[in-house]
């Protein structure tokens, strides 16, 4: 029987090549999108499961409250750890670790700039690291590291890694313990390159060895594992007042969570203790848009297949007159559209082949199809199967239910409520698309506004240089001094980190009139002499730091967020006590965008400090040739840090890296917004053909009575272009709610203006009647002697 119904739907295609183009064609493309879209989510959702501990591995988080806000910190004391290891039976293992960032890693004449990670020897285990040599326990030594497959191959080529020695930034001398295999893309730690111990850390660190018995000292990571059966949620819940019940911090309260693996990646937007969101709502967005297009593709063989109802009607007749039950009538109708459904695979998968590195690049993932793994076949083969049958559900219910009897007397009649039906779904097919071109455009226009607001200084021609050894301290001023010389460099300065990204903040600060238990945080920027010069920063009033003041170690510059907070009026030359010191107030400076170009300005103080500082900014002369001025600029670096790799980036790609989420966002909108486009158009075009033939009788007898080619055209189109209209009116208003949900995540956000909706009415409604207009036109020239003799 099945065999049966396979050769019968199968001849049915091949008379109806133009039916099953359309359907074939439409199924594939939303085939293909729900497959790219769904490798990309079983990517997004299986992020840190290569860790086996993955249910019990969590992070320490605070949750710290001052004047009425909450600010959130992965950043931990040490003592923190060893409290959690020893009071907390829940807790198996803990682990307090640095940050991971880059080092210089010098083997014999080898020099290398690789990422890595200074941990407490249960890290390893706790990551259930894949080993190749040597074991997770290794860190137990003090001297031990352990290193990527990848850096070991780097490092070392050929020779066995095992016991080789090398170098940290010119001061830690470190032996291979063990050889690690890469974490996966999908992995939080992915990057690293090697895991070094922690006591290494301290030696090198000063701060670290300083921090090691403070708890207000909040710079370092911990992580835990815990106990089988154990609840994260009762946990977080015994720790929360740790720090409060040490001491009692004036004008902030902190209270610890945990926050665990299985949330890292999709939920790491706190909104409240130990409550996130995060990039698990644009998960779910798109896996529904997928599902949208997807339907979009069904509702094509829904439409065309009931279109085409009075062409099968007689079959149907007689079948039922011959004896066939409504049963094998389903079970025929159903074959049809899974046959169409497994042609469509194919066609399908070599759309994905063709369209994945495109699709890779939207997402910024390397996403392939797992070839290999039988799972990925037989969720293909499900998947098919259900398109198959969705699709097919409608019209195989709809033509199972004909009556033999008027059907074989020719008094069939397809019905309004087929009609209706029929309309309802063209109109729910442009409005997805409707609401899918809206969301495109207010994200980009979202994206483009937030690119257009001031950063408040000059990115173009700003290189930043990271300060990996301490060869580049105590002769700054030398190393000045030779850049100016090659004439390429412009102005040039040290601060505390990157200018794209704050680093650490105080609350230790005082002000004439600053309200008694208020402690507000402010970001505090080491930099030295000539930093406004090099990134061309604004002076709201004041003056700049100068060489000429010997004063300037104890001045201070404000943001004007600052000023704002802390409600100082005339700030210039008032005092301040910033870190147990008195400061004079010389310049409130513009806002620098430094985080979130989406979000306000945090209040930021700067002072001089040659100290604390670890990048150089260097400003290049505009008309400088860039490849030869970075030359230039290396080989002096390398005259006066030969130990260290001239490591730099371009600032204004750092800035431009700020707008990576919403980009992919508007990427991936427009992405959906054009299948859907594509898929609903190329339904309306079949749909207009049929029309258009199953009237040619009736347009040749009008043509014949004086009907004009307009009026022929008005006849075929009007009800297209109305149903257009209704899909516009009826996703206009939802998509302008949705997508002002979506800006009010913004702080600094667009207003959805009319014309946006002008625009798209006006763009919907014009593919439409192109697309209608090749089926109507061709119609209304047809030869009307012809027309009438059509059956």
């Amino acid at each position: 029987m099945f065999h049966s119904s396979l050769k019968i739907a199968w001849r049915l295609l091949r008379r109806s090549k133009g039916y099953a183009f359309i359907n074939i064609g439409g199924l594939a493309v939303g085939m293909a999108v729900v497959l790219m879209i769904g490798l990309w989510v079983w990517d997004e959702l299986s992020f840190d499961r290569s860790h086996k501990n993955h249910e019990r591995l969590a992070q320490a988080w605070q949750m710290v409250s001052f004047d009425g806000n909450n600010g959130y910190y992965n950043s931990m004391p040490i003592p923190l750890g060893e409290e959690l290891r020893t009071k907390y039976t829940g807790i198996e293992a803990a682990s307090i670790t640095s940050y991971p960032r880059d080092y210089v890693v010098m083997q014999d004449k080898k020099k290398l700039t690789l990422n890595g990670l200074f941990a407490e020897p249960d890290l390893p285990a706790m990551l259930t690291l894949e080993m190749n040599e040597g074991n997770v326990h290794a860190l137990t030594d003090k001297h031990a590291v352990l290193i990527s497959a990848s850096m070991a191959k780097t490092l070392f080529g050929k020779e066995a890694p095992m016991e080789q020695a090398f170098r940290i930034n010119d001061k830690l001398d470190v032996k291979v313990a063990g050889v690690y295999k890469d974490f996966p893309g999908n992995s939080s730690f992915n990057g690293i390159k090697f895991i070094a111990n922690w006591s290494l850390y301290t030696q090198m660190e000063s701060y670290a060895a300083y921090a090691l018995d403070k708890w207000d000292e909040n710079s370092f990571q911990l992580f835990v594992l815990m106990k089988n059966g154990v609840s994260v949620d009762q946990l977080s819940e015994q720790i929360r007042d740790i720090r409060m019940k040490r001491e009692n911090p004036p004008g902030y309260k902190p209270q610890f969570f945990l926050h665990p693996m299985n949330k890292w990646h999709l939920y790491s937007d706190f909104t409240g203790w130990a409550k996130s969101e995060g990039l698990i709502r644009l998960v779910r967005l798109f896996a529904m848009a997928g599902i949208f297009v997807l339907l979009l593709a069904c509702i094509n063989f829904m439409n065309l297949s009931t279109a085409r109802s009075e062409k099968r009607a007689r079959e149907v007749g007689i079948r039922k007159a011959l004896g066939s039950q409504k049963r094998q009538l389903l079970y025929q109708f159903f074959s049809e559209s899974v046959l169409i459904a497994f042609l469509s695979l194919m066609l399908c998968l070599l759309l994905s082949w063709l369209a994945l590195p495109f699709f890779s690049s939207i997402t910024g993932k390397d996403i392939r199809m797992p070839l290999t793994n039988w799972m990925f076949w037989l969720a293909l083969f499900l998947f098919t199967l259900f398109t198959g049958l969705l699709a097919g559900s409608y019209p195989a219910i709809f033509l199972s239910s004909f009556r033999p009897v008027a059907v074989l007397k020719g008094v069939f009649k397809t019905g309004r409520a087929n009609v209706l039906s029929r309309k309802i779904l063209v109109v729910f097919q442009f409005a997805v698309s409707v609401a899918l071109i809206i969301a495109t455009i207010v994200v980009g226009k979202q994206i483009q506004y937030a690119k257009d607001r001031s950063s408040g200084y000059s990115r173009d021609q700003l290189v930043e240089v990271p300060m990996y050894t301490r060869e580049l301290y105590g002769h700054y001023d030398v190393l000045r001094e030779d850049l100016l010389k090659t004439g390429v460099v412009y102005n040039m300065a040290q601060s505390q980190g990157s200018i794209t990204a704050d680093y650490g903040g105080t609350t230790d600060i005082s002000w004439p009139g600053k309200t008694p238990g208020t402690s507000p945080l402010l970001m505090a920027n080491r930099i030295t002499h000539d930093f406004g010069g090099t990134v061309g920063w604004k002076l709201v009033k004041g003056r700049d730091f100068s060489r000429s003041f010997s004063t300037d170690t104890s001045a201070i510059i404000f943001n004007e967020e600052a000023i704002r907070v802390m409600g100082l009026q005339d700030p210039v030359d008032q005092v301040v006590r910033y870190s147990g010191k008195d400061y004079r107030i010389i310049a409130v400076a513009a806002n620098i965008i430094k985080e979130d170009p989406f979000k306000p300005v945090k209040p930021t103080l700067y002072t001089l400090d040659y100290r604390g500082v670890n990048s150089v900014m260097i400003r290049i002369r505009q008309g400088a040739n860039m490849q030869n001025a970075l030359a230039r600029i290396e080989q002096v670096f390398n005259r006066h840090s030969p130990s260290s790799p001239f490591d730099y980036k371009f600032v204004d790609d750092a800035y431009a890296a700020k707008f990576a989420a919403e980009l992919r966002i508007g990427r991936l909108a427009g992405f959906f917004a054009v299948f859907a486009i594509f898929i609903s158009l190329l339904g309306l075009f079949g749909l207009a053909a049929f029309m258009a033939e199953r009237r040619t009788r009736e347009i040749g007898i009008r043509k014949v009575l004086g009907a004009n080619v307009l009026q022929v055209w008005t006849l075929l189109s009007k009800e297209f272009i109305l149903l257009a209209t209704l899909a516009f009116v009826i996703a206009a208003p939802l998509a302008y709610y949705f997508m002002n949900q979506w800006l009010d995540n913004y702080s600094y956000r667009i207003q959805i203006s009319v014309w946006i909706f002008a625009i798209v009415a006006i763009c919907i409604v014009a593919v439409t009647v192109f697309t209608v207009s090749i089926q109507a036109i061709r119609a209304a020239l047809m030869n009307p002697v012809r027309s009438i003799r059509t059956d």
